[in-house]
């Protein structure tokens, strides 16, 4: 992780997120020794279809899932 004071961003701006676009390389902008913001590639959060693909008919079902679990519990 390259470390920048914010006088540096500021004057590099263009340039420090074209080495994050282009190399991945993640930023922590500072202020002094103090550290701001982190800056890093964005990562796309992926659907659950993506997640769950290679699941996808390996899952088996003992019960059915549809019926009411109320019985089992008792009251408080």
């Amino acid at each position: 992780m390259k470390k920048v004071d914010k006088s540096q961003l500021k004057a590099n701006l263009l340039e420090f997120l074209q080495l994050v676009e282009l190399e991945g390389e993640e930023i922590l902008v500072t202020d002094g020794t103090n550290p701001v913001v982190r800056i890093s590639q964005y990562q796309k959060t992926p659907t659950t279809e993506e997640l769950f693909k290679n699941m996808r008919g390996k899952v088996k079902y003992f019960e059915d899932l549809t019926t009411s679990t109320t019985e089992e519990w008792q009251e408080v």
